[in-house]
Formats: C-alpha cells, sequence, structure tokens
C-alpha cells in the first residue's frame, strides 16, 4: 500500500483561540490516538492533498520535529460552507495490531448482464478491511465477468488472503439491473 508523508510541528496550546490561529496560518489541527497518548499536532492543509481528494487507500508517516509516526487516517472534517479541512484524527499503527481501513474496489472483466443490455451498478466503492498493515492490498479486485442480469455480488461472496471484510456479508458491492434493451 502507498505511503503519503506528512511534515508537522506539536501544538502545545489547545482551544477555540489557539485552533482558529492555526488554521489562520493555513494549517489544520489534527491529533494522533495511540496506545498510551494521544499527539496533538498541526500540518499545512496543503499537504493533505493526495490523502485527502483521490479514491486510493493511504498510509500515513507523519514527522514531528525529531519523531515519526505511522498512521492511518480515521476521520476528517470540513467547514460546510468552504469545504476547506477543519480537523483531522489518526490512528497509530503498530507491527502487532490489526488495522481497520477503507480500500477501493476494482472491477475487472467484461459482463456477461452488460453485454446481454443490463446496466452495471456499483453500490459500494470502498470496503472496510481489517488487517496488518504491512498486508492490506491497494484495491481489492472484484471480478464481474461471470454476473447476469439480475444478479448481484455481495461482501460475504468475496474472499481475500491475509484480509478480513469488516463490511456485513449481506451488504450489495455491485448488480446488474435490466433495461429496456434487454427486455426487448
Amino acid at each position: 500500500m502507498k505511503t503519503i508523508e506528512i511534515k508537522g510541528s506539536l501544538r502545545n496550546e489547545f482551544g477555540k483561540k489557539s485552533t482558529k490561529q492555526v488554521r489562520k496560518e493555513g494549517a489544520v489541527p489534527c491529533v494522533i490516538y495511540g496506545k498510551e497518548k494521544n499527539i496533538h499536532f498541526s500540518a499545512p492543509e496543503l499537504s493533505f492533498k493526495n490523502l485527502v481528494y483521490t479514491h486510493e487507500a493511504h498510509l500515513v508517516r507523519i514527522r514531528l520535529e525529531d519523531q515519526e509516526y505511522n498512521a492511518v487516517l480515521h476521520d476528517m472534517q470540513f467547514h460546510p460552507v468552504t469545504d476547506r479541512i477543519l480537523h483531522a484524527d489518526f490512528t497509530q499503527i503498530y507491527e502487532n495490531k490489526p488495522v481497520i481501513i477503507d480500500v477501493p474496489v476494482t472491477l475487472t472483466g467484461e459482463c456477461e448482464g452488460v453485454k446481454a443490455g443490463g446496466k452495471l451498478i456499483v453500490y459500494k466503492r470502498h470496503l472496510k478491511v481489517k488487517g496488518m498493515a504491512d498486508k492490506l492490498p491497494e484495491e481489492l479486485l472484484v471480478d464481474v465477468t461471470e454476473l447476469k442480469i439480475a444478479h448481484s455480488i455481495k461482501v460475504g461472496e468475496l474472499k481475500y488472503d491475509n484480509i478480513e471484510l469488516i463490511d456485513p456479508r449481506i451488504t450489495t458491492v455491485v448488480t446488474v439491473a435490466t433495461s429496456r434493451v434487454a427486455l426487448k
């Protein structure tokens, strides 16, 4: 899985006043949630561009002065009007502890149902997976070659090595719907 690096600086002051000042300077207040303690820091807003505005999943290497932390993006808050990033939460990665992350779904193959005139509908573009950080895939491949009209692929039908799918087993990932063309 790809890793993105974010450089930031530790924050000593908390609260509304200091947070507003951080945002005014063009930075984003952030937190890394770890086992022993939480680490508060700020990073330039532009450093989040490749992490947030992409469909890909990434691990994050956070450099704070002389410390380095490996983490995954847990949550992010945006301004309701301007869509600027207000706050970012990260979860620290440990070598012996599994990580939960959203991984993008990639469809492969030419669908039989689409060739017959059906319409391919994708319900889940990302699936929540649990696994060790070094074993996480960059994408989840779903083969739709055998999918016929009015059939679907559910999470429970998918199997991958070294990871566990967290989404409910009955969740539909992709389906082929009938269309007027298919009825003729």
